[in-house]
């Protein structure tokens, strides 16, 4: 586990020297480049206000600046200063300064490469093409979430992905705050095409979500029940993001059996589950972790599926002593024509199920169970499914399969009728069930809707998206956190309202009116998404696993590449965390832990709540690679995040 910290904080260094505003030479080694969780405010560079650009334009002159270079700005009202990060996160890592003194520019452009990239180019809009940022002649990059941009307000500064990590500190707060309002602006043209107006924004959000448009008059009393966490911050010190904290100890690293683990089956009981290739290994629960040598169910060729693609989904159901494994039915392609009935006592598949409605085959994009805790359900007979406009209760003790259509979308159904249009279809991805059998379900729009569990044929609650498509989603026990992932970020909603007559609900059981909480985002830094590798996603982003009414999820883990990532629930909840001072927009959570491995990560979750020793913050940690299984306690007693 060993690995340093993030490094995106480290104190800049250049051997040129330079004459500051005062006349005088230094060293830019000497001036500090902090992050933004740095408290040294000594440290920090005095404002400058506009009206002291025209004294820094002499000044530059005086330098013999040669203004009509390429890298040189014409414009001082969008001159920045460009460091570029080297050494990844080796001890040698280190800022350096690319150039002392350029521009940027927000333009329109048909595409980034090419002979004739720049044969349309226009830094007023327009109809075709889309918004880049341009720094100089050294970047040109589309403006989209894939720039992991992130703010340092207190810095005037800025970091971003493009071919390696940038960072742009600015001379005068209103061209930091002018550069913000525009990429946010031309992030929003990008992502839905058209301009970033007021009513434009309303359009795509809906009036009643104005605390996702505008979040700073977000109504935020629904997150101000962040009580005190085992590791919510003392306030004395900024929250960093860290990589191999004290109180992470490794306990158990194992060689799977068979190898290709394709996906992993938590039990809450006994025993949990590594599926594979060619079967199932079964493995023991501790305390501690997982582990041991146990059964190793091994699949007959006759139980292979159609193309003998290998099992992708594991669902463990009936007091988990049956699984219920469903594999795509062409290599490549999410969708399966049916799944296979596993007995985890005799080792046999006892059924094979065919999804069919009326007498026509049909496919499932994914299943779960009816509820968070239905897996402990002896008796249970029935469970979920989802396709691209279907979700659908699925009857074992039908040979037809299905009993009742809950959501059948293809009549779309409109939902909250300002700014939520669903006439192309819902384009479902992933969906997963509270305590009491409520769903909610993520879209390819990233939009995310709440079902109830006793009318499911229209949504309660529809949250709008942000541009990215949700590829996972989780939600607490009580229903009143949910969990979205996507590629580049994961978006954490409350669904706690105050109804007419005071009482509070969730936005499972009712609508929320106007004052809806705006989400908060989940980030990597521009350092560590970068270190995590261009083609790494977010995946499986997961609450810890609680199945008991009255207590809490305390933790977050998502998968990126080889790194897990965990949040402390309760520090992202609590409005008055160190993130999020001196943010424009929605609020982004940066402080995490991340555990990397040697190998990229199949799957990251908790263990059960009631494997959750005394002295630990939380049930182990289970991490499955392609070819191991790695369990990871907690210690309470260790220094906590960000303390």
């Amino acid at each position: 586990m060993g690995a340093s910290h993030s490094r995106e904080g480290l104190e800049l260094s250049d051997e040129s020297d330079y004459e500051d505003d005062e006349g005088s030479t230094r060293t830019e080694s000497e001036e500090q480049y902090e992050d933004a969780a740095d408290d040294h405010a000594s440290m920090r560079t005095p404002p400058v206000s506009t009206k002291t650009l025209d004294e820094l334009d002499s000044k530059l002159k005086a330098l013999k600046l040669k203004y009509g270079s390429p890298e040189t700005p014409t414009n001082l009202r969008n001159a920045v200063k460009l460091y570029l990060h080297v050494g990844g996160n080796t001890p040698k890592a280190k800022w350096i300064i690319s150039q002392k003194l350029t521009y940027y520019e927000f333009v329109k452009t048909l595409q980034i490469g090419g002979d004739d990239e720049d044969d349309y180019e226009s830094s007023s809009g327009g109809d075709e093409g889309f918004w880049v940022l341009k720094v100089g002649k050294k970047i040109k990059v589309r403006v989209s979430t894939d720039m992991q941009l992130k703010m340092f307000g207190d810095q005037r500064r800025v970091d971003f992905v493009d071919n390696g990590v940038w960072a742009l500190k600015f001379f005068v707060d209103d061209v930091y705050r002018n550069f913000i309002t525009k990429f946010q602006d031309c992030l929003f043209e990008n992502v839905y095409g058209m301009e970033a107006t007021e009513a434009n924004k309303v359009k795509i959000y809906g009036k009643e979500f104005i605390g996702w448009l505008k979040p700073e008059e977000s109504d935020d009393a629904m997150w101000e029940d962040a009580s005190s966490g085992v590791w919510k911050g003392s306030g004395k010190s900024p929250m960093t993001p860290v990589r191999d904290s004290q109180d992470l100890l490794e306990e158990f690293e194992e060689i799977a059996t068979g190898g290709g683990i394709q996906s992993l089956a938590l039990g809450a009981l006994d025993n949990s589950f590594l599926v594979n290739d060619s079967g199932v290994q079964v493995v023991k629960n501790f305390s501690h972790g997982i582990h041991g040598k146990g059964v190793y169910v091994k699949f007959d060729e006759k139980d292979k599926w159609s193309g003998g693609s290998t099992p992708k989904k594991a669902l463990l159901m009936r007091g988990e002593t049956n699984m219920m494994l469903m594999s795509p039915f062409k290599e490549g392609k999410p969708r399966s024509t049916g799944l296979h009935q596993l007995d985890i006592e005799t080792g046999k598949v006892v059924t094979e199920w065919k999804f069919e409605k009326d007498g026509t085959d049909i496919t499932m994009k994914d299943i779960t169970n009816d509820t968070k805790g239905s897996q402990l359900d002896p008796s249970e007979s029935t469970f979920l499914g989802l396709d691209d406009n279907r979700l659908c209760q699925w009857d074992m003790r039908d040979k037809k399969g299905i009993v009742q259509t809950l959501a059948n979308t293809g009549s779309p159904v409109l939902n909250w009728t300002q700014g939520h249009q669903f006439s192309r279809g819902t384009n479902f991805q992933c969906f997963a069930t509270t305590g009491d059998g409520s769903i909610v379900v993520g879209s390819l729009d990233g939009k995310i809707r709440l079902y109830s569990k006793t009318s499911m044929r229209q949504a309660k609650t529809a949250f709008p998206g942000l541009g990215s498509p949700i590829t996972h989603v989780d939600v607490t026990y009580d229903g009143k956190w949910i969990l979205g992932t996507t590629d580049t970020y994961l978006i954490l909603i409350c669904t706690l309202f105050t109804d007419k007559d005071g009482k509070t609900k969730t936005g499972f059981t009712g609508r929320m009116g106007n004052k809806i909480p705006a989400p908060r985002l989940l980030k990597l830094t521009p350092v560590d998404a970068h270190i995590a590798g261009a083609n790494n996603k977010f995946h499986g982003g997961h609450f810890s696993w609680v199945t008991e009414s009255g207590k809490q999820e305390r933790h977050l883990v998502a998968a990126v590449g080889k790194f897990s990532v965990i949040w402390n629930f309760q520090q992202v909840k609590d409005s008055a965390h160190r993130c999020y001072q001196n943010q424009q927009g929605l609020k982004s959570c940066y402080c995490y832990k991340i555990v990397p491995k040697d190998e990229s990560i199949i799957e990251s979750r908790f263990m059960h709540d009631k494997y959750a020793v005394s002295d630990s913050p939380e049930a182990p940690l289970v991490v499955a690679t392609p070819m191991k299984v790695t369990s990871i306690s907690m210690s309470g007693k260790k220094r906590g995040l960000g303390n």
